[in-house]
């Protein structure tokens, strides 16, 4: 592709049909990009000649900055959340490269977990043998990488996509053992009986990071608990005796469900509770509630007596099924619990510890004991067949037939369809319970083993140290993360899962103890797994390891949470399958906003565990893609943009720019009125390349450059201008800022470049005699402009800058080895940008004056004017510096300046010049038609096109 980029010619004005040519050039650099077409082209390029390779080479030996990738899902086709992802990254890798830095990429893959194995469910059905679930996920998770590696190598990703990472590389399966086991040994991992997220439709505990929120339509009940002690009841309210033995307890639930369950009720120690009595009997109620539940209830009721919540403690209610089964023929005692509120209900919460976090742990704190508690309720969503009443029916089925129970036993106070936020499976989108199984955990407030890098501190407080010494882009990150930290309960670390890497313990049949030899075991087991993948574990004889001890022990089943896989690339990755190329810590971990909840949170817990800080320096934030309206990209709504189609459209440098261009710290807009407003930026920089390339097509730096002092003021001062753009540019890349950069160099290119230097070089660069010094010193400053703009817009505009690159610096294999740009210093750089922003002010108000003219029909073109310019003092002296050369700052054919006193007497005067046009720089001058051999040339031109002495002048 390169060779035919190295053609140069000067076009002769025979073309506009003109015996006196001007130097305009061409360029390779088409105005018409194609995109779609050519930057495949430039992918095989880049592949072909091993460019990431190229730029490893140049920066061995370099200080490293190190982005851990964290790994997508290996399932299904990228979308544009992705493609923001990966561009962000590209940009700060390539932005650090040109900086000096080794920026390596090393692009990684997440594997295990659900989502693959719900696609194996649909395609050969459930109940696969382990072995079977185990090949088929590796296969399909290999052809998913494939998928996705192809989309992102589209979007102009560069990195070692032949040597990414995946969590089910058969070293990262190993490593993550080995980190597990040197948890295990400091501490933190026990196992217990707790309420954790439970998906029927996964089967398996959910961790907090894949549970989302939304509406949920279900049965609420008040539900009545007849009194069983009733002197107690009256001791409670300070009464001799009860004036009728029935009466209630009622509670509200919007979970009937959970009723054959219950287990205790909870009451609030300070809230007062009243003794009603009502046609129904008597009704124990929160004393703020009566009102509204009798209302409900249809009842009317006289309030007996009062007392605080604290003295109704351990007194016992019947069951509300009681009556209809032997089964549920047991009582429930008070617990006192500050959990409690009169927010809605009755201001008494019906406890079942198997379904609920909080009821789970009042029972504990009130001696309730793992094997007491009934968990009637499996895995699949079906009460076990045993449970009185309800054996085998789908919890959600069953709600009803429980209202249709308890009205039968004449315990229902009310019932009514209740809508409320409720937990549902990210994955699945279908509602989730709290569910007590025994799972092993990582306890967030243990106090570790005297052999933790945590120096005695909990797994909290080592967590919440560690961010203190981040660094977080956007700053808000880091008080989200902070919350989320300080407010997590324990981490539920196990999965019933078959295709994730094994919890490989093995645990004593009779008392439910690990192996005391665990670590060791572990670490023979990650040996095999090293070797043979996971299914080295499914395919292990315990005896192998055991002998003669395997008869007491059994393999623990459960697979470590993907979050694990994920949150512990810092160690299998980048200390384990690629630690020749990285490094820890890494310096930049870069992902959505909602990876708070999910790998930044999870690898800093598992960082402080094994590490006791933080695996990264910084965490950069981003947030999610919205279309043109502010909506969530949905496809139900229709309004997805897929990035393969936008490409395939606009070319992934469309993309790319709209990414860079974005604010990324808060929502990223999309539409195609966006894009459309992309595409013309894109035009814009573009066109400027080409001018730049064009106008240095017979430019060679290496013979015609010419020093600074040599140079005209204006092309000093535009480097000036230039230098101290790319300083500002460059503080932006610093801070991850990307969108200040865009908007910077649209701006110098549309505005300092196209709408005055260049405007004004014009006349030099296509009239001057093409060898005159003040041509080339013209060339020279478009050189240094050029050298400097493509390497500040490569990391965004990455195909345009390498395509331009290749024309600008033919035999230069990539723009991407090398480092930002050093302009040739300008001692007077601090007065040129003080004089020549003066003067472009005095432009802008000649500009305005020029445009009234044309309106008035006054000239036609500027150069068909002549201005006259009334300034004072420092303006005066800065005007009258410039001599002849104003007119052609102002782009007239004469201009004058006269000095006033105040700035009050400034203004414009605009004549019509009443000289003849000449035919070549198209200036009104005096002299034409003087020149007997050329009549219609100035003699500027003349000079240029047949003098040896060529004139200068200063624009």
């Amino acid at each position: 592709m390169t060779s035919r980029f190295r053609k140069r010619r000067i076009m002769n004005h025979k073309k506009s049909q003109s015996k006196y040519p001007i130097n305009l050039l061409d360029t390779p650099f088409p105005m018409r990009a194609d995109l779609p077409n050519r930057e495949p082209l430039w992918i095989k390029q880049w592949q072909k000649e091993k460019i990431y390779q190229k730029v490893r080479k140049a920066r061995a030996g370099c200080t490293k900055f190190i982005l851990h990738d964290g790994p997508p899902y290996a399932n299904g086709e990228i979308h544009i959340g992705h493609a923001v992802n990966k561009i962000l990254k590209d940009i700060v890798i390539k932005s650090r490269t040109l900086s000096g830095f080794d920026a390596v990429y090393v692009p990684g893959w997440d594997c295990h977990g659900m989502p693959i194995e719900i696609q194996l469910e649909k395609q050969f059905g459930k109940n696969l043998p382990v072995s079977v679930v185990q090949e088929k996920a590796r296969a399909y998770a290999n052809v998913q990488i494939e998928r996705q590696k192809l989309d992102f190598e589209r979007l102009g990703i560069l990195g070692d996509w032949h040597h990414p990472y995946t969590t089910m590389n058969f070293a990262n399966e190993a490593g993550e053992m080995r980190a597990l086991a040197k948890i295990l040994k400091t501490g933190y991992v026990f196992r217990g009986l707790k309420p954790v997220n439970w998906c029927f439709d996964c089967g398996s505990a959910l961790a907090e990071a894949e549970v989302e929120y939304k509406d949920k339509t279900d049965l609420a009940i008040d539900v009545g608990f007849p009194f069983v002690e009733p002197d107690r009841i009256a001791a409670a309210f300070n009464l001799a005796t009860l004036p009728q033995s029935e009466g209630y307890i009622v509670i509200w639930t919007t979970t009937p469900w959970t009723i054959p369950s219950n287990q205790a009720l909870n009451l609030h120690p300070e809230i007062e509770y009243a003794l009603v009595d009502t046609e129904r009997g008597l009704l124990i109620l929160a004393q703020k509630r009566i009102n509204d539940c009798l209302k409900t209830y249809n009842l009317k009721g006289k309030v007996i007596a009062t007392t605080p919540g604290r003295k109704l403690k351990g007194i016992r209610f019947h069951h509300p099924l009681a009556k209809l089964n032997t089964g549920y023929a047991r009582t429930s005692p008070v617990y006192i619990s500050e959990y409690v509120t009169i927010d809605a209900g009755t201001g008494i919460v019906h406890s079942a510890p198997a379904y609920g976090m909080e009821d789970f742990l009042s029972c504990k704190a009130h001696g309730m004991h793992d094997n007491e508690i009934q968990m009637p309720v499996l895995g699949d969503g079906r009460y076990q067949d045993k449970l009185p009443l309800f054996g085998g029916q789908i919890i959600w089925n069953a709600n009803s037939n429980i209202v249709e129970a308890l009205l039968k036993a004449g315990t229902l106070f009310h019932s009514f369809k209740y809508t409320h936020n409720y937990m549902h499976c990210w994955r699945h989108k279908s509602p989730i319970i709290y569910r007590a199984t025994k799972q092993w955990f990582v306890g967030m407030d243990i106090i570790p083993s005297e052999n933790s890098p945590s120096q005695g501190k909990t797994l909290r407080e080592t967590a919440l140290a560690g961010i203190e010494a981040t660094a977080f882009f956007p700053s808000w990150g880091k008080q989200r993360l902070y919350d989320m930290i300080a407010n997590r309960p324990n981490w539920t670390l196990s999965r019933q899962r078959q295709w994730g890497v094994p919890m490989a313990f093995f645990v004593h049949k009779e008392t439910d103890a690990l192996h005391p030899r665990t670590p060791e075991l572990l670490e023979a087991i990650a040996q095999r797994v090293e070797k043979g993948g996971i299914e080295a574990w499914q395919a292990l004889d315990p005896a192998e390891l055991l002998g003669e001890e395997s008869s007491q022990y059994e393999k623990n089943h459960d697979t470590l949470d993907v979050w694990f896989d994920s949150g512990t690339t810092h160690w299998h990755v980048i200390r384990g399958s690629h630690k020749d190329d990285l490094q820890f810590p890494a310096d930049l971990y870069l992902e959505g906003s909602d990876q708070h909840r999910g790998w930044f949170h999870s690898s800093l817990l598992t960082a402080s565990m094994l590490d006791g800080r933080p695996p990264y320096k910084a965490l950069l934030t981003h947030g999610f893609t919205v279309d043109g309206q502010g909506r969530k990209m949905s496809k139900s709504i229709g309004n997805t943009v897929a990035p393969q189609e936008i490409a395939g459209k606009l070319g992934a440098e469309i993309i790319r720019l709209w990414v860079a261009s974005t604010d990324y710290s808060g929502e990223l807009s999309i539409s195609d009125e966006i894009l459309k407003r992309v595409v013309e930026s894109y035009r814009r920089i573009r066109n400027t390349l080409r001018f730049l390339l064009a106008n240095l097509a017979d430019y060679d730096h290496a013979k015609q450059a010419l020093p600074p002092d040599q140079w005209l003021e204006i092309d000093r001062y535009v480097i000036a201008l230039m230098h101290s753009l790319q300083k500002e540019v460059l503080n932006h890349y610093d801070r991850y800022e990307f969108h200040p950069v865009v908007t910077k160099l649209q701006t110098f290119c549309s505005e300092d470049l196209g709408g005055f230097y260049l405007d004004i070089l014009k006349d030099r660069l296509y009239t001057s005699a093409p060898n005159s010094q003040a041509r080339r010193a013209a060339q020279n400053a478009l050189y240094h402009i050029t050298h400097g703009l493509l390497k500040l817009m490569s990391p965004f505009l990455s195909f345009t800058a390498e395509e331009a690159w290749q024309i600008f610096m033919p035999g230069n294999s990539t723009i991407f080895t090398e480092t930002y740009y050093a302009y040739p210093e300008i001692p007077e750089a601090p007065r040129l940008l003080e004089i020549w922003h003066l003067v472009r002010t005095v432009r802008c108000e000649v500009a305005k004056a020029l445009e009234a003219a044309r309106v008035a029909e006054a000239i036609g073109s500027s150069l068909q004017a002549e201005v006259e310019l009334h300034a004072s003092k420092r303006k005066y002296e800065v005007l009258k510096s410039l001599g002849d050369d104003l007119h052609f700052v102002m782009i007239t054919s004469a201009a004058t300046v006269t000095e006033v006193a105040t700035e009050d007497e400034e203004k414009v005067i605009v004549t019509a010049s009443g000289h003849v046009k000449c035919e070549r720089c198209w200036h009104y001058r005096a002299e034409v038609g003087k020149d007997k051999k050329h009549p219609m040339l100035c003699r500027r031109c003349i000079s240029n096109l047949f003098d040896t002495d060529q004139h200068l002048h200063k624009a």
